[in-house]
């Protein structure tokens, strides 16, 4: 039997279905076990769930939930085909994921990095990948929210195709179960300052206390700022250190080309301002962090081939950065 037959419906299995809709009213109201944490999750009222879920018994014959106060609770009937209700919503959010890929341009794709990384990192490369690739198009959204707030989540492959994405270069962990991640910038950060101030040693820096933090990480409970760093070099943390927070590594980038302070930043996201001299080291000492760069995208049987050759290219400039060569030739 063929494979795309064997598991052939019925006919006439539609009308046997109650509206798809109400089913999926229902495996939310269940999950949550609440109308109205349903509703929110749906963006409907919870008048509106209420109403499937009574039409959906009705026509069913069996009723779905105990109705109390405040609160509802599947019932035992409702509970046994939950589990294959979602596998079969699973199987269905999978096979029109596949039909929408396949009426996508096959040569573009969508990448999700943070805004320093991306501006500083990835752009200056990226013609690199188009003499690879002529055909291609690099959709590139620069936004916080590919910075960990905690190892192993919240990535997963439904959030990426909710939000579009086919590859995320993330900041963190490095932990992302079911995904597929390889490691692309390690991150130690080190002081830099602007060449046209004044201020010529760390121990200048440090005693005038005018110091610059960048904040990408913040929502995390990790730490790598100027006390850490002032405790890995055995200096005193300035008891009067004006430190000024940035939402973001570019903010701080700006605030440290304008000579407004010292920032503590990986060298490699700003190898450009240090090798025309804009910025200059203040110390060797370098701070190790948790927080690296990962390549991340779903785990799938055939990804797109897009997706892989930028994969590729990516771990390509890896290599190139640490003086290795990269493993696909590069059109001259």
């Amino acid at each position: 039997m063929n494979e795309h037959t064997r598991s052939s419906l019925p006919a006439g299995f539609m009308r046997r279905l109650p509206p798809l809709a109400a089913l999926a009213y229902f495996e939310v109201a269940a999950r949550t076990r609440s109308f109205v944490g349903a509703a929110k999750e749906l963006s409907v009222t919870p008048a509106a769930v209420s109403h499937q879920i009574k039409a959906l018994e009705e026509q069913l014959g069996v009723a779905l939930f105990i109705r109390h106060h405040r609160r509802v609770t599947p019932t035992a009937a409702a509970l046994s085909i939950l589990p294959r209700l979602q596998d079969g919503f699973a199987a269905l959010v999978d096979a029109v994921d596949e039909l929408r890929s396949q009426g996508e341009a096959k040569d573009v794709i969508t990448v999700c990095a943070e805004p320093l990384f991306a501006t500083k990192w990835l752009v200056p490369r990226l013609h690199r990948f188009y003499a690879r690739h002529p055909e291609a198009e690099v959709r590139l959204q620069a936004s916080l929210h590919s910075v960990d707030t905690a190892p192993g989540g919240p990535v997963t492959a439904s959030a990426f195709s909710r939000a579009g994405i086919d590859l995320a270069i993330r900041f963190g962990y490095g932990e992302y179960p079911d995904m597929d991640s390889s490691l692309l910038l390690e991150v130690a950060l080190e002081p830099v300052v602007a060449s046209a101030t004044g201020r010529s040693t760390i121990a200048e820096v440090l005693d005038e206390g005018a110091l610059l933090t960048d904040n990408t990480a913040g929502r995390s409970n990790e730490r790598f700022g100027w006390r850490e760093w002032c405790e890995a070099a055995g200096k005193p943390f300035p008891a009067d250190a004006r430190e000024h927070h940035f939402g973001n590594g570019l903010l701080a980038l700006e605030a440290t080309l304008t000579g407004q302070g010292a920032w503590l930043v990986c060298p490699e996201l700003v190898e450009t301002e240090l090798a025309a001299g804009t910025l200059r080291r203040l110390s060797e000492v370098a701070l190790p962090c948790r927080f690296h760069y990962f390549i991340v995208s779903p785990e799938r049987a055939s990804p797109r081939a897009i997706v892989t050759d930028f994969r590729d290219w990516l771990l390509d400039e890896r290599r190139l950065a640490s003086g290795q060569e990269p493993e696909t030739a590069v059109p001259g």
